[in-house]
């Protein structure tokens, strides 16, 4: 389910199997590395696009936690755990967060949610056949993360 009035409405009638939120972290920059955390940014969102697809009905697609990447750590922290426990007081059980910002990383621990993070591949110059067999190998190790992180 996408962050949209028409599947909202259906989380709301089916609340209590819906339980799981992916929230993609991107950070911006107009100043420097714009194409970098472009292609970051768009590789993270066609991955979180395609787990919605495979777990429809289960998982909730939060739109995309834009931040500017020269805040401090201090404050992006701060942001996301308000948000995430926002969500975890709202009956969300499992508090997804998607990114290819390594800085994420050494915080890990700090965070109200499972981290996911994956380096990006820069999609733009590639045929769609590569883009799609990219996209479904990193389907296959990202599915069994969701599946063990619902049994635990």
């Amino acid at each position: 389910m996408k962050w949209s009035s028409k599947d909202i409405s259906q989380y709301v009638q089916a609340r209590e199997y819906i339980d799981t939120v992916v929230l993609p972290l991107i950070p911006i920059n107009f100043k420097e590395n714009i194409q970098t955390l472009a292609s970051q940014g768009e590789y993270i969102t066609i991955l979180s696009y395609e787990l919605e697809r495979q777990f429809k009905g289960r998982i909730i697609l939060m739109p995309s936690y834009s931040y500017p990447e020269d805040l401090t750590e201090e404050q992006k922290i701060a942001h996301l755990h308000a948000l995430s426990l926002h969500m975890k007081e709202s009956g969300v059980k499992h508090v997804f967060l998607l990114t290819s910002d390594s800085t994420w990383i050494q915080h890990e621990q700090q965070l109200e949610g499972k981290l996911i993070w994956l380096p990006a591949i820069p999609m733009q110059d590639m045929e769609e056949k590569y883009q799609q067999k990219i996209i479904q190998d990193q389907m296959n190790q990202l599915l069994p993360m969701f599946i063990q992180k619902w049994q635990n």
